[in-house]
């Protein structure tokens, strides 16, 4: 752990300037395939694509940005692997899920850099996110499958679906708990840094790991 975690005035380094520009980058590309998405997916919706610059244009940008998407999912990956991987107190965290979904912070088992609903979420997104690429390249050079293997086209518009319809779900959810319910946790990831009482009530095992790398 990188010891200029710990910032003046007690503020602690929470996300650093290049994971949270990646996190926002991603954000607004993932938001522009959610809505052309819907928009093929649905006549009822079409008029989403026709907000974003018509359904041409909508058709040509989704695939390039399912692609930058799925670069993004990547450079999570390398960056987090490490705290992404489950920890030896992940089980009691889950144990106690019902007090922090009730925002019972006292009651809610020690959690490390992420607890183990936002590696839920990674690894959801991650996922999820593979199987819209790999479907989404088979929807996007459908000309160049075989006849022979032409059920690969109904597998890929069900898989297509399926994954978003993950992605989606775990977006609401993410999107919910960082504002409406972990209070400052929002802000994290817009200044990058959290106070050192923040770090101790949601995350202390990553605060004691940060003090201990500063002694």
């Amino acid at each position: 752990m990188s010891t200029n975690r710990i910032l003046p005035n007690q503020r602690i380094l929470r996300y650093t300037y290049a994971e949270r520009l990646m996190h926002w980058l991603t954000a607004i590309v993932y938001i522009y395939l959610l809505l052309t998405g819907l928009a093929f997916w649905s006549p009822r919706l079409y008029w989403l694509a026709q907000i974003l610059g018509g359904g041409p244009t909508s058709r040509y940008w989704h695939p390039i940005a399912g692609v930058l998407f799925s670069l993004a999912l990547l450079w999570m990956l390398r960056e987090w692997l490490p705290d992404m991987r489950k920890g030896p107190a992940d089980d009691g965290w889950n144990k106690t899920l019902g007090n922090y979904i009730r925002n019972e912070d006292d009651k809610v088992a020690p959690a490390g850099r992420f607890n183990p609903g936002q590696k839920q979420f990674f690894w959801v997104m991650f996922w999820a996110g593979l199987a819209l690429l790999a479907s989404g390249v088979l929807l996007w050079f459908t000309d160049y499958i075989p006849w022979s293997l032409h059920w690969l086209r109904y597998v890929a518009v069900l898989l297509h679906a399926v994954a978003g319809l993950f992605t989606i779900g775990a977006f609401i959810i993410h999107v919910y708990m960082g504002t409406a319910v972990v209070r400052e946790g929002f802000s994290s990831v817009i200044r990058g840094e959290v106070s050192e009482d923040w770090a101790r009530t949601h995350h202390p095992l990553w605060l004691e790991e940060i003090q201990s790398a500063k002694k």
